[in-house]
């Protein structure tokens, strides 16, 4: 028992902590705020969060590093990628992103451009800002360090600007980093610049449109804007200095008393939409949150945590979509992973949370604060372009590595209406995927192609030795349904193909394996059982037929049945089927400690592509008897 004035010591501790949650949580009380609603969390014990799948959403990687066969192509070798930032202008995705050599902060650094017309298929990495010599002899207040043969390094929160008179202007910072540990974004650093992009892809002249304090036109390479001798060119940037939410975004690479940022604190990586009554509704890391009345001139409190929000040390993203709805993307964890989708009728109660990217390739660069997982997500800002489909278009990061967009369904849908009836011979090209959820790297795309004969197969490739091609397809919540499917397998020496079936958390009940030892086989438990013999180019009529009430399920073959095994997992329903040419992975788990500072063997090198075609897929629940 502990002794009476030691009592009172903790009673009063907890008052004074009760206290201060409450004063903390008044705002959030007294005002309209961002909060969610929901009863889905993740679980970070898995990639995907054991999150139900948003539907249809297709993940595309834009950028795969690799040092080992630098090319322009690869970002020139440089294995730092990350912060892109996205934009739709002139009927074209564009696309930035900073790059440093090795690791974040570690100089030097430089920020990249990539276009697409359809955000599938995208252009080679060109260098939009280059690497920018530092003076030497710069030093920073508390840091010892002085410059000597430094670069500086990119950071950036704002990425694009519309003007209203249709310039298209690319933005980034160039910030100093002394050492390895030292930040870009203190507001030491140079300054933020400007360059135009033109309707034929050329670019005008690199301006500063913003210098820290030590910095003018007599100590730097670049001008300052006002310069230059076009005249829309500057008014557009004189267009963009007058906006407050554009200026907000600025906050914590810029002067600590600059006069054009509203809210000086230094709350991180802003993001921002507009409710349908015109107040503005401003996001920051860790899920914080507040309202402004005045276009983000003045906020009526200041940002606290959306209550029950589940966010980190990582960028969250809000917009409004074109159903009249709202958005927020973001990892819903204390780790960077998984990517995940909440949906608002009025842009404030979020109350669902859906998965928009559940993996984790291997890092193949270790660096300098590289973290595992999908990452720093960003839409396309308000005003800066609408894609035509009406879809949510937003990129990401991969382990700060490799670089990402993903296409997320407008209406943002949880659940199959119907049951799967595709031939992908008779289905639109444009249309065949549109319900399937796929993620398709560089080295392992997900695609329509077609096969010799000129029939459209849904098509699994894969050479590369980290990652794999993942195609899924959701169905209503069954406890018996029967799935039918023909695949032709390009090779029967190397490769794998998994054919899970799942229920609505990822928790697969079924797996069917295509293995490189020409065999069909059926995971049982522990182990692996042979089911029968395949041939290379010769298609495979299989169906399935499965009941979670008994865990069991029938394979037929061609026609043949041949067996009938029980789930190596128990699920309730089954809600989806999925192919995907790799192992299951848990690495990297919540203990996985934070820095990776080794490079994997062949981590450029890839592996003989494999192939599988998909030419059909067909579920159904059984008819009763009569």
């Amino acid at each position: 028992m502990y002794p009476i004035r030691q009592t009172y010591r903790l009673v009063y501790q907890e008052i004074i902590l009760l206290a201060w949650c409450v004063c903390w949580c008044m705002p959030v009380l007294a005002q309209d705020t961002v909060r969610y609603t929901g009863q889905t969390l993740s679980n970070v014990d898995y990639h995907h969060g054991q999150l139900h799948p948003a539907m249809g959403v297709h993940n595309i990687q834009v950028l795969h590093a690799n040092r080992q066969e630098p090319t322009p192509a690869n970002g020139y070798g440089w294995t730092y990628n990350h912060a892109p930032m996205l934009a739709y202008w002139n009927d074209t995705f564009y696309l930035e992103y900073l790059s440093d050599s090795v690791g974040e902060h570690i100089p030097p650094g430089q920020t990249l451009l990539v276009t697409s017309q359809d955000g599938y298929q995208w252009s080679t990495p060109t260098i939009l800002f280059p690497p920018y010599k530092v003076p030497d002899g710069t030093t920073k207040a508390g840091n010892q360090n002085v410059a000597q043969n430094l670069y500086a390094v990119m950071h950036q929160r704002m990425g694009f600007y519309v003007a209203e008179n249709e310039r298209l202007l690319a933005l980034a910072y160039y910030g100093i980093a002394l050492d390895d540990h030292d930040s870009p974004n203190d507001g030491h650093g140079i300054g933020r610049v400007v360059r135009e992009i033109k309707a034929d892809g050329s670019f005008g002249p690199i301006y500063f449109i913003r210098y820290n304090k030590g910095w003018s036109e007599k100590n730097t390479d670049y001008p300052f804007y006002k310069s230059s001798k076009d005249k829309a060119f500057v008014k557009a940037c004189d267009e963009l200095l007058s906006k407050p939410l554009m200026m907000q975004q600025w906050v914590e690479e810029a002067d600590r008393d600059d006069p054009l940022i509203p809210l000086k604190e230094q709350y991180k990586a802003f993001s921002y939409y507009h409710l349908s009554d015109g107040r503005v509704v401003g996001l920051w890391k860790h899920a914080l949150t507040s309202i402004s009345k005045d276009g983000g001139q003045t906020w009526l409190y200041p940002p606290v945590r959306a209550p029950h929000f589940v966010n980190s040390n990582a960028k969250i993203w809000g917009q409004r979509t074109s159903d009249g709805r709202y958005a927020t993307v973001y990892n819903p964890s204390e780790f960077r992973w998984p990517l995940a989708v909440s949906v608002s009728e009025d842009g404030l109660a979020y109350d669902s949370l859906l998965l928009v990217q559940g993996e984790i390739t291997a890092m193949r660069y270790g660096g300098n604060y590289k973290s595992y997982g999908p990452q720093y997500v960003r839409g396309i800002l308000e005003g800066n372009g609408t894609p035509p489909d009406g879809d949510m278009w937003v990129t990401y990061s991969m382990n700060k590595e490799d670089i990402w967009v993903a296409r997320i369904p407008v209406p943002v849908k949880a659940k199959a209406e119907q049951h799967v009836n595709e031939v992908f011979d008779r289905l639109p090209e444009d249309e065949a995927l549109q319900q399937w959820n796929i993620y398709s790297p560089q080295e392992a795309p997900v695609q329509i192609t077609k096969m010799e004969d000129g029939t459209k197969v849904l098509s699994l490739q894969d050479a590369d030795r980290f990652d794999y091609a993942k195609a899924e397809r959701l169905f209503p919540p069954s406890h018996q349904v029967s799935c039918a499917f023909t695949i032709i397998p390009a090779q029967n020496d190397k490769g794998l193909l998994h054919i899970e079936f799942q229920d609505g958390k990822g928790t697969a009940a079924v797996r069917l394996v295509l293995d490189a030892d020409s065999t069909l086989k059926a995971k049982a438990g522990y182990r692996y059982s042979g089911l029968t013999r395949y041939e290379p180019h010769q298609p495979l009529d299989i169906k399935v037929d499965l009941n979670t009430d008994t865990r069991s399920y029938e394979v037929f073959v061609n026609g043949k049945k041949e067996a009938t095994r029980i789930f190596f997992a128990p699920v309730h329903t089954l809600e989806r089927v999925v192919f995907r040419t790799g192992e299951v992975r848990r690495f990297p788990d919540a203990d996985t400690p934070t820095d990776q500072m080794f490079d994997l063997p062949k981590a450029g090198d890839p592996e003989p592509a494999v192939r599988y075609y998909i030419k059909s897929l067909k579920t159904q629940n059984p008819q009763p008897n009569p």
